[in-house]
């Protein structure tokens, strides 16, 4: 299931109040997906770590009245009295079976002895695969019994909005669009003993390319790190093979002319041929796209090959949705109507965006 999906089906779950986990490889969203519904819906999250607990800590620190003879439990800070929200179980199958084990009751009835959960929180899960090599303990059926699951698969076309949205660097978006494969190596492309090697020798690297750890590396591009140090930081982050392709693409990225330059001179600006270096171009012209010039963004993008078109307005229109009320947006899109029918469907998902 992609992202846009998860947060669809995630929304539909917290309504009918019904507890769902997430399942997927390390470092693919998982909790940001769940973050997200938060800050949609306006509504606090608490995350809770059962790995970090012990099974009594969820019940809570006993106290004894030694004249009644009758012990009572002092309920932990961590669960919620009162409002609305979610209880993030991340890496639920991080926890020993025990601790699982506590929280049958809280995650079925929403109730732990005394305690009752609030009418307006509810519960959500997460956790990685054991063939993820991650730490994992096995969940019990009694406990997955207690979830309705959805897996969550990494999308690239998710990934970018996510990313256009959230101030990753132009060169990283850019060599994402370029090199779409390489946003989760995780993950195995087709079922060859080849690939299968090839995802086995990942799980034994250090780093290792994720959507996490693109996002790592844009921080790290962002602070601009000199050159003796790049490859070597680059590699830390999403492994030696990625690092190298990235590197490559950033010498096309760094040889583009300036953009604002470019946009002063849209009809006679040179056009690149260099796929890497059209992607390059596509992604930074967006990040500059704005009403004010976008008659001049639209004049040059008229000259570039038409999925670039159409690549660099959907970026647009993603970090600025009113765009697509200008003149020279819609002047663009009447002049692309008559393109290949594949174009002309992702035109018209352009004029609904917003």
């Amino acid at each position: 299931m992609r992202p846009a999906q998860v947060l669809s089906s995630l929304n539909l779950l917290i309504d009918a109040q019904l507890p769902c986990m997430l399942h997927g490889s390390p470092g693919v969203g998982k909790s940001d997906v769940v973050r997200q519904v938060a800050k949609q819906r306006g509504i606090d999250i608490i995350d809770l770590r059962l790995s970090q607990l012990d099974p009594v800590d969820l019940r809570g620190v006993p106290s004894v009245d030694t004249k009644a003879h009758i012990t009572s439990w002092n309920l932990p800070d961590f669960l919620p009295r009162s409002g609305k929200g979610i209880l993030f179980f991340d890496e639920i199958n991080s926890a020993a079976q025990a601790t699982q084990a506590a929280a049958y009751q809280l995650i079925l009835d929403r109730k732990l002895g005394d305690y009752t959960l609030p009418e307006g929180w509810s519960m959500v899960a997460a956790g990685n695969r054991a063939t993820d090599r991650a730490i994992v303990n096995q969940m019990s059926t009694a406990l997955k019994n207690r979830f309705a699951h959805l897996q969550y698969e990494v999308n690239n076309d998710d990934w970018c909005d996510w990313a256009l949205r959230s101030g990753i660097e132009t060169s990283v978006l850019g060599f994402i669009r370029f090199r779409p494969m390489l946003l989760n190596e995780f993950e195995p492309r087709n079922d060859s003993k080849e690939e299968r090697d090839r995802v086995q020798r990942l799980r034994d690297a250090q780093a290792f390319a994720t959507p996490r750890s693109w996002e790592f590396l844009s921080r790290v591009v962002g602070h601009a790190p000199s050159p003796d140090i790049e490859y070597e930081l680059y590699s830390g982050i999403v492994g030696e093979g990625c690092a190298a392709e990235f590197m490559g693409y950033l010498k096309y990225y760094r040889s583009l002319p300036n953009l604002d330059a470019l946009l002063m001179n849209p009809d006679k600006a040179d056009v690149p041929t260099e796929p890497a270096t059209l992607y390059a171009l596509a992604t930074g012209l967006a990040s500059k796209a704005a009403p004010d010039n976008m008659e001049r963004v639209v004049k040059y993008a008229l000259r570039m090959p038409a999925e670039f078109q159409v690549l660099l307005m959907k970026d647009a229109i993603v970090r600025d949705s009113a765009l697509t009320n200008t003149r020279d947006f819609n002047t663009w899109a009447l002049a692309n109507a008559d393109r290949s029918e594949e174009h002309t469907s992702e035109l018209q998902s352009l004029i609904t965006i917003s």
